[in-house]
């Protein structure tokens, strides 16, 4: 990462730091009733953290639901959230490439909150292909045992920038930690009525990864073997998936909403399997959406995922 944002980071771990760099602990109550403004890049990350904020704070949402972060870049108006807020939540682990350069740019300075810090990138199994072009896979949050890191840094961070509030984040920390075990212990339940042996994902680029390695899947393939949904497949690394298919008999392949399905069409016209569209991976939904909340998202996939399988 950029010199710049790897000191934002390291500011923020440091709290005599923070005070130095902003002259006062921002809370909701010593700043003449303004109430504290916390901007979350993604939606899914918005909804976690709004868990743990409670009603004490807002979390906004940078990218509106059914963006591909992969392929988001700013516009002016949203440069102009981000140097407004005062509170930034990434995912990070190099999954908001944009950031530096924007933050370089706009000039702002919000107190930065990685979700994903402490984590680390796992390691591809024999099978899969690796991504030259991507430092590890970011995509933590589609296991939601990973997710108990993000709730604890992000308590953590709220605490650090608003230590009056500490009570009520530790509360909610605690309280959607055990909604985490509980949507892991139901995932496990519902993954168990597919054979061990069908357990296999083909998605349409490299993000299940974590979910894989938690419920006993195997990554047979992607469409795009990147970790980035704007990479682009060669021919001969379509001609390898096909015949991974075939000889796997893999019977479905995953795409996250807004995918384009041309590819993955015509890798299933090759060796019949079913292309099952609708899963979304990096969004949610507007309210009373089918994937509304980051726990309803998980549940949606699964579901599709089961259904394809079992």
């Amino acid at each position: 990462m950029q010199n710049r944002f790897r000191t934002a980071l390291f500011l923020f771990a440091i709290p005599s730091m923070i005070l130095s760099a902003c002259g006062a602990m921002i809370t909701p109550d010593n700043r003449s009733g303004n109430p504290l403004k916390v901007l979350a890049v993604e939606s899914f990350l918005a909804d976690i953290a709004q868990n743990v904020a409670g009603k004490r704070v807002k979390v906004d949402t940078l990218m509106p639901a059914g963006i591909d972060p992969h392929a988001y870049q700013p516009t002016p108006q949203d440069v102009a959230r981000i140097v407004n807020s005062q509170v930034l939540i990434i995912n990070g682990a190099h999954f908001e490439e944009w950031l530096d350069e924007t933050l370089q740019n706009a000039g702002g300075d919000p107190i930065l909150i990685e979700a994903s810090a402490g984590l680390s990138s796992r390691k591809p199994s024999a099978n899969e292909a690796l991504d030259p072009d991507h430092e590890g896979d970011p995509h933590f949050w589609l296991d939601p045992t990973k997710v108990i890191s993000y709730v604890e840094n992000l308590r953590e961070g709220l605490t650090k920038v608003d230590p009056e509030g500490a009570d009520i984040y530790t509360a909610n920390a605690e309280q959607y930690i055990a909604d985490l075990v509980e949507l892991d212990n139901w995932i496990m339940a519902q993954v168990s009525q597919i054979p061990p042996e069908k357990r296999l994902l083909v998605t349409n680029h490299e993000s299940f990864g974590y979910f894989a390695d938690r419920y006993g899947f195997k990554i047979a393939g992607t469409v795009i073997p990147s970790t980035s949904s704007e990479a682009s497949p060669s021919a001969q690394q379509m001609a390898a998936l096909i015949d991974t298919i075939r000889q796997m008999d893999v019977r479905a392949i995953f795409l996250e909403t807004g995918a384009n399905s041309k590819l993955a069409d015509q890798v299933a016209q090759e060796t019949g399997a079913k292309v099952v569209t609708n899963l979304y991976t990096h969004s949610i939904t507007a309210g009373g959406g089918e994937a509304s909340s980051y726990i309803e998202m998980m549940k949606h996939n699964v579901s599709l995922i089961v259904e394809a399988l079992k």
